[in-house]
C-alpha cells in the first residue's frame, strides 16, 4: 500500500517551486490530542476491500493507472475507515494523472470523517494543500496547511513558505512575513522562496527600506549569487542610496555578474548620480562597444550627456551629432555643433549648426549666435554679419544679437570688409 511514490507532475512543481505553492498560519495544535492519535491501533481495511485494493495496486504497479481507478472505484466499502482509504488512494492517483478536480474531490473525501491512520491522514491533507495551492485555490491551500499543522503539532519550513506564497498570491502582503520568517528560521539549509517572498511583498507596499534590508540579507547568505548582487544594487536606487548602490553594482560589474544591458545602464547611471560623469560615459561607451548593451539613439545621448557633463567637449560633440542621426534631431546637431564651437573647431561647428537649421531647429536665435561666432573667428565677417542679424528676429537673443551686430560691423571695417 506504501507503493503510491510515483513522481507527478504536481510532485515535480512543489519540489521545483516550493515558493510557488502557499498558505496561512496561526495553527493552534492540540498536542495531547495529537500524542492520543499517534498512540491509537493502526486500523486495518476489511479483507474483502483489502483484495480488491491489492489488485488495484497490481495494475498501477503495472503503469495501468486508469484500470487501478476503475478498480478502486468499483469499491463497495462496508465502513467509512475502508472508504476513506480508497478515497485517498484514489485522490493519489488522479494527482498523478494530473485531474486536479478529481483528486481534490476524493481527497476532501479522505480527511472529512477523520478516520485514517495518523500518517495516512496527515499525508492526505498535505497532498490535499498542495493541489489546491498548485490549482490556485490559494484560500483552501490555506485551511489544509493548517489543518495539517493543527494535526500534526509539526512545522515544516516547506509548509510555511508555501502559505507565505498563498497569501502572496491573495494580495495579503502584510501577511507574508510572519510565515516567511517561521519558514526561515526551521531551515536546515538555506532557500531563498521565503525570502523572495518578503522581497516581493515590501516591494508591493512600496516598503522600500525594508525591501532593500531583505536584499543585503541574500546577499550575505549567498555571497556567490549573481543575481541577488544586481538586483539588490537595483534596490538601492528605490532608496536613493546612490553610494551604495554604485559601490554594490561595481562590485558586481568587477565580478563578472553583468547579464543584461540594464545591468550596465545602472552602473553607468550610478555613476552619473554619484557626479562621476566620466566613468557613467566611459561605462556605457565601452559596454557598446563589447555589444552588451545596444547602439540606440538614448544610449548615444547618454554617453555624450555624460561626457558633455565632465567636460569632455570633443567627445560629447561626436556622440551628440552621432545620436542625431539616428533620426535627423536638430536640437542635438545643435548641441554638436555649439560643442564644436567651445573647442574652437570652428568649421566643423558651421557643418553641425546649417544641419540643425536645415532640420528646423526650433532654436533658431541660439543657432544663429552661434553661427555667427563660429563664422567670426574664421574672420568671415559678412557670413558671421548675416548670421547674427537672422538672430535679432529671435525675442530669446535679439538683445545679444544686437550688441554682437555692431560689434562684428566695426571688426569687419577695421579689416577693410564692406558689410
Amino acid at each position: 500500500m506504501r507503493n503510491l511514490s510515483k513522481v507527478t507532475a504536481l510532485a515535480i512543481l512543489m519540489s521545483v517551486s516550493g515558493a510557488a505553492i502557499t498558505a496561512p498560519v496561526l495553527a493552534a495544535p492540540d498536542y495531547a490530542k495529537i500524542e492520543a492519535r499517534k498512540k491509537a491501533k493502526t486500523k486495518i481495511m476489511g479483507e474483502r476491500t483489502g483484495k480488491k485494493v491489492i489488485k488495484a495496486f497490481d495494475l498501477y504497479n503495472e503503469d495501468k493507472i486508469d484500470e487501478a481507478i476503475a478498480l478502486l472505484k468499483e469499491i463497495d466499502a462496508s465502513n467509512d475507515f475502508d472508504k476513506a482509504t480508497v478515497n485517498r488512494y484514489l485522490g493519489s492517483m488522479y494527482a498523478q494523472k494530473e485531474k486536479y478536480a478529481e483528486a481534490i474531490k476524493y481527497s476532501r473525501q479522505a480527511v472529512a470523517p477523520d478516520i485514517l491512520n495518523f500518517a495516512d491522514h496527515e499525508q492526505t491533507l498535505k497532498l490535499l494543500g498542495d493541489l489546491y495551492a498548485g490549482t490556485e485555490k490559494f484560500k483552501e491551500a490555506k485551511k489544509a496547511y493548517t489543518a495539517w499543522m493543527d494535526f500534526t503539532g509539526e512545522e515544516d519550513p516547506k509548509v510555511y513558505t508555501r502559505i507565505a506564497q498563498a497569501n502572496y498570491q491573495l494580495g495579503q502582503f502584510r501577511d507574508v512575513f510572519e510565515p516567511a520568517d517561521k519558514a526561515i528560521s526551521l531551515q536546515k539549509e538555506p532557500n531563498k522562496a521565503p525570502y523572495q517572498l518578503k522581497l516581493g511583498s515590501y516591494f508591493e507596499l512600496k516598503d522600500y527600506p525594508n525591501m532593500v534590508k531583505i536584499g543585503e540579507e541574500i546577499v550575505r547568505v549567498w555571497p556567490d549569487d549573481k543575481k541577488a548582487w544586481v538586483s539588490l544594487g537595483k534596490y538601492y536606487l528605490q532608496t536613493e542610496d546612490y553610494a551604495k548602490g554604485l559601490a554594490t553594482m561595481e562590485v558586481a560589474f568587477k565580478n563578472g555578474y553583468f547579464e543584461a544591458e540594464v545591468d550596465y545602464k545602472v552602473l553607468s547611471n550610478f555613476y552619473s548620480l554619484n557626479e562621476i560623469p566620466f566613468k557613467a560615459a566611459k561605462t556605457l561607451e565601452n559596454a557598446i562597444k563589447e555589444d552588451k548593451v545596444k547602439r540606440t539613439k538614448q544610449n548615444v545621448n547618454a554617453i555624450a550627456s555624460n561626457y558633455h557633463r565632465s567636460k569632455d567637449i570633443e567627445k560629447a560633440a561626436k556622440y551628440y551629432e552621432e545620436a542625431a542621426k539616428f533620426d535627423d534631431d536638430a536640437e542635438l546637431y545643435r548641441k554638436a555643433g555649439s560643442l564644436l564651437l567651445q573647442s574652437e573647431n570652428f568649421s566643423a561647428a558651421v557643418v553641425r549648426l546649417n544641419k540643425a537649421l536645415e532640420l528646423g531647429s526650433d532654436k533658431k536665435g541660439t543657432v544663429y549666435s552661434d553661427l555667427a561666432e563660429a563664422y567670426y573667428y574664421q574672420a568671415k565677417y559678412k557670413q558671421a554679419y548675416a548670421a547674427i542679424t537672422k538672430a535679432m528676429d529671435d525675442p530669446r537673443t535679439r538683445k545679444f544679437a544686437k550688441g554682437w551686430a555692431s560689434f562684428i560691423k566695426d571688426k569687419a571695417a577695421r579689416n577693410g570688409v564692406k558689410i
